[in-house]
């Protein structure tokens, strides 16, 4: 037999029934904050996620050379691919313009729990002014997402990259030394953060001053012994969240996302359910469109591991009820079968599930097969209704039976 890619993955029905059903749940929290939906293609120019994260990331994607000579990627994430389209086509758009996606991601990297070399990211995007307000909404947008997908226990991990590069400024490091540096800050590698902090000049004393930064978790108050405008514009969205009744939120000034196109607020989600492998979500507010030939604009936007907050969801013992069949249509005999395909049919038009029998079972083996697929009722079509204008339909979780002339049974039924 021929196997399905390492890193991917098969959804038998059952698994597409709570995929669509978390999916649904996104959409409608992200609708009801006023974001619309875009797609981009699934394959992209190289260029576009090397200008954003550097040609290492080549070692971490699917890129290869098309037949044109083209080199070409399948995308990564969402976020590059979002930003290039505004530049293409969506400038003129009224502002702010809120947006969001879900699609299929691909990354080369070793398969685990929760991740996968081709998995699903939903994310969103608001372009707009550079105020608390536009980054109070996106966080806001995804803890609703998260709270009404179900999950009953996630934290919100909020900071401002301008506290530590503030540090990393009075303590005379060059801007274009940062990056390198807050990204190992990020991941908590510190022991590879002090040689780099070194090079750049940096004390002994301003090197644990800044990793002592990365440990500062709490309420807003924490934030009065790092004054400033990173620390104020941190207070006003931490307060307009409040005003949202967003819950589950904390300070924390590790939270750095070192990347070079962050430019402010930056923010994670756990779900402690998981374990180490707990973030479910990331995001901030950004600068991209520069980079792909655009005017500079304030950008703020998340992405949430689409996978990762399903399984979350599995952990907590949380799934969805499954899909139902309304009615499942038994003809009792072949002279009877043109008879149930147009019962059928009635019922469809109505907006009532249903299904007949297509394998010329017997009466008995169907009622066997309505069960096992879940059927709530089923409506045996035979010549003694027949003569009567009408079906039986029977409710297969009481085992009760009734006589229901056709023109009812469509109100029966619903």
């Amino acid at each position: 037999m021929i196997q399905r890619p390492r890193g991917t993955r098969d959804f038998p029905p059952e698994e597409m029934e709570k995929r669509r059903f978390l999916e649904s749940r996104f959409r409608r929290e992200a609708e009801l904050y006023g974001f619309r939906e875009i797609a981009t293609p699934i394959f992209e120019n190289t260029e576009l996620f090397t200008l954003k994260s550097g040609p290492n990331i080549l070692d971490e994607i699917y890129s290869f050379e098309d037949k044109g000579g083209r080199q070409i990627a399948l995308r990564p994430e969402l976020t590059a691919p979002t930003m290039r389209f505004f530049v293409n086509d969506l400038t003129n758009y009224p502002r702010p313009l809120k947006v969001f996606y879900f699609g299929q991601c691909f990354r080369y990297e070793r398969p685990q729990s929760g991740r996968y070399r081709e998995f699903f990211q939903f994310g969103a995007e608001l372009i707009g002014a550079p105020n608390p307000e536009s980054d109070a909404e996106v966080i806001g947008l995804a803890a609703q997402m998260v709270s009404g997908s179900g999950l009953g226990a996630y934290n919100i991990r909020l900071g401002h990259i301008g506290v530590l590069r503030d540090k990393l400024r009075e303590a005379g490091v060059p801007t274009e030394s940062m990056p390198p540096i807050l990204q190992k800050l990020d991941k908590k590698l510190y022991d590879e953060a002090r040689p780099l902090m070194s090079k750049a000049g940096m004390s002994l004393a301003s090197m644990e001053d800044v990793i002592g930064t990365t440990g500062i978790v709490g309420p807003p108050s924490v934030l009065d012994d790092y004054p400033g405008e990173a620390s104020d514009y941190l207070k006003e969205v931490l307060s307009i969240l409040a005003d949202y009744g967003t819950v589950n939120v904390q300070v924390d000034l590790g939270v750095v996302r070192g990347l070079d196109y962050y430019t402010g607020i930056v923010f994670e989600m756990d779900a402690p359910c998981l374990g180490a492998e707990k973030q479910i979500c990331g995001g901030g507010s950004y600068s991209l469109t520069e980079l792909f030939g655009g005017e500079k604009v304030f950008s703020t936007g998340f992405a949430i591991g689409f996978d990762r907050t399903l399984l979350a969801l599995e952990r907590e013992g949380l799934t969805p009820p499954p899909r139902k069949l309304d009615a499942y249509v038994v003809p009792t005999s072949d002279a009877m079968r043109r008879q149930a395909y147009v019962v059928v049919a009635q019922l469809r038009k109505a907006g009532i599930s249903a299904d007949v029998d297509l394998m010329r079972r017997s009466v008995g083996k169907n009622l066997k097969y309505a069960d096992s697929i879940g059927a709530k009722k089923v409506v045996i079509v035979g010549e003694k209704e027949a003569a009567q204008a009408s079906v039986t339909l029977r409710d297969l979780g009481s085992g009760k039976q009734e006589l229901v002339p056709l023109d009812g049974i469509v109100a029966a039924l619903k």
